[in-house]
């Protein structure tokens, strides 16, 4: 069974994507289908805790390459974890250029 292309809204702020994620769990999405995203990792975890979303992770993008985004730079470890959750390596470079901006990523997997 091929796994359907995520769902990827860009927003602002971290209330912003804290009111994505309500939305959609209103919407009956589950959390382990909500991902968020930040340039910044520590932002990143910091926003999946709060919003009680998910972060991209081993479970994602698999042993070897969450290994290997140890030593990456960060942009290119972003744009891994994106392509690890079905986008496509220009979605993920288009996206990364948004995080670059400052604006955050709310992702909901769709099965």
């Amino acid at each position: 069974m091929q796994q359907m292309k995520p769902s990827v809204q860009i927003v602002t702020t971290a209330m912003d994507a804290l009111h994505t994620v309500q939305e959609l769990n209103r919407r009956g999405y589950k959390q382990e289908d909500i991902y968020v995203l930040a340039h910044d990792s520590e932002q990143t975890k910091s926003l999946s805790e709060t919003a009680s979303a998910n972060e991209i992770g081993m479970k994602e993008e698999g042993m070897f390459q969450a290994m290997a985004n140890v030593f990456r730079s960060r942009g290119d470890e972003i744009r891994s974890q994106l392509q690890s959750i079905g986008l496509t390596e220009l979605e993920a470079e288009r996206y990364e250029e948004e995080l670059d901006r400052g604006r955050l990523l709310v992702i909901t997997n769709v099965h």
